[in-house]
């Protein structure tokens, strides 16, 4: 048996029992692994039963490695109940220009080897985070729909406050004319009104010393609205916890989705 360099193949010469005749082998050792090399042999000679190549020192080497590795050193070639020592070729023998086409399609194939393993592990994932979505919305849909149902309430019972608070302010504005224009005099009313006015500014202050933010009518609204909805949300079961964690989730999976098109794309541009 014996082995030859042409151009970027090899050409393995081996002998064929039932023929009595040298039969020549074409092989690509970087695509060609030695399996294809066993069935190119038993193919073209019927007449043999078993191939298996192993190490001089009698380890047997599998049928998935590529046909280079036995381009490192001797090896034992096993035809029927034949052995033959084969001889690895020199890559001295190889001229600068096949031994540069070798390692361009080396590149070349290991290059195309990992974009396709990237693309479908893309893939992949694609359909993994696809599927958790798609559970984690589900999960989301019966909470959103109640969230959203006592949003609505807490919004309605908001407003109505505001405007219960107007209603006060005009109450107190009724009675302070009243008094001072039809009841009593202003004289008499002055002072009652400063200690209105102060009273309101003590109620601001506790409200700041309650909440650690100065009285503003949006924020005192919204921070009412928050309570009322947190009270709600506890009377009707809503879990606001898990509500939280579940749009959370959303949101990461749909930004990784997002950055998995991009980079598509990208690389499709390239």
């Amino acid at each position: 048996v014996t082995i030859e360099f042409t151009r970027v193949a090899l050409q393995i010469t081996v002998p064929l029992p039932s023929r009595q005749q040298l039969c020549r082998f074409t092989i690509r050792p970087i695509v060609n692994t030695v399996g294809d090399l066993i069935k190119m042999i038993q193919e073209e000679d019927h007449g043999i039963d078993r191939v298996f190549i192993k190490t001089v020192n009698g380890v047997r080497i599998a049928s998935s490695n590529p046909v280079e590795s036995l381009l490192e050193q001797d090896f034992k070639m096993l035809v029927n109940d034949i052995e033959y020592l084969v001889k690895a070729p020199l890559e001295e023998h190889m001229i600068e220009e096949e031994i540069e086409t070798l390692n361009n399609i080396r590149k070349v194939v290991n290059q195309l080897h990992a974009s396709l393993n990237i693309e479908e592990a893309q893939l992949k994932l694609e359909q993994e985070l696809l599927s958790q979505l798609e559970e984690v919305l589900q999960e989301l849909q019966p909470l959103e729909e109640m969230r959203n149902h006592i949003d609505g309430v807490t919004n309605r019972y908001t407003n109505a406050l505001v405007w219960v608070g107007l209603g006060l302010m005009a109450t107190q504005f009724g009675i302070l004319a009243r008094l001072t224009w039809w009841e009593y005099s202003w004289d008499i009313m002055e002072p009652i009104t400063y200690f209105v006015t102060y009273g309101t500014a003590m109620i601001a202050y506790c409200y700041y010393l309650a909440t650690k933010q100065e009285f503003d009518l949006p924020r005192a609204k919204e921070r009412q609205h928050l309570i009322i909805f947190h009270r709600k949300a506890r009377k009707r079961g809503l879990d606001i916890k898990r509500y939280n964690s579940l749009k959370e989730k959303v949101f990461k999976i749909e930004g990784q989705l997002h950055e998995m098109k991009y980079s598509v794309n990208e690389n499709k541009k390239n």
